[in-house]
């Protein structure tokens, strides 16, 4: 049967150590004696699933903020030579806005 990592997630130890027990992979050795969170990953690694939940962006466009973030990026490096603190700090804050943008649109 085939497994996601989230489903994977939600069974207990024994359930998990019953699946393992019909595996025959080296990232499974010791089964017996593993804590869930390694039994999880070594069983994604035997079964070839992602060991994580993949994130997608929703409802932004995640590379026209990065391209901004760039621009912001070469600006403030300028600002940086001038030792214009004023605009250095107003440049970091937005591109600390941007970021906390493309983190919020993660789902």
């Amino acid at each position: 049967m085939d497994y996601t990592f989230e489903e994977l997630k939600e069974k207990t130890v024994a359930q998990l150590r019953e699946i393992a027990e019909g595996l025959d992979h080296d990232a499974l050795h010791g089964y017996k004696t593993m804590h869930k969170e390694q039994l999880v990953l070594a069983l994604c690694k035997a079964l070839g699933i992602a060991a994580r939940k993949q994130r997608k962006v929703v409802g932004i466009n995640k590379a026209e903020i990065k391209k901004q973030i760039r621009e912001l990026k070469v600006e403030r490096d300028a600002a940086l030579e001038a030792h214009d603190h004023k605009k250095l700090k107003e440049i970091r804050r937005r591109i600390h806005r941007l970021k906390r943008t493309i983190r919020k649109g993660m789902a």
